[in-house]
């Protein structure tokens, strides 16, 4: 997956928007709360980091090409970073990109979902 399909991707998702900071970092955002971040790997690399589930975390804090996100898991919150780019990684990105954005908007008030359309199932 480029920065762009990422991006594209990201968009599509309800109640999303997008900035770029962090030394250029393309951060994505529900209701304020950043659910995604393009970049934001020292290597110059690709990496892509999200939000994940505590099942998720467990899961993907020791697989090849993810690791716990620099920063954050440091600090006891449950992101993980993909830190290589490999062959057909694009539709398991997206769950966990959607995935992301529905564990950061299920953080958000329930005013703030309402005004954003969000969770009202």
């Amino acid at each position: 997956m480029s920065y762009d399909d990422f991006n594209d991707f990201c968009r599509g998702l309800p109640a999303s928007t997008y900035s770029l900071q962090w030394g250029g970092s393309h951060v994505w955002k529900v209701g304020a709360k950043v659910f995604a971040v393009g970049g934001w790997q020292k290597s110059g690399q690709m990496g892509f980091t999200f939000k994940a589930s505590d099942n998720n975390y467990e899961i993907l804090k020791d697989e090849p090409g993810y690791r716990p996100a620099p920063y954050l898991a440091s600090r006891g919150l449950k992101w993980i970073q993909q830190c290589e780019v490999f062959e057909n990684s694009g539709e398991q990105l997206k769950y966990y990109l959607a995935e992301s954005h529905r564990i950061v908007s299920l953080g958000l008030s329930k005013k703030m979902q309402r005004e954003l359309g969000l969770n009202q199932d």
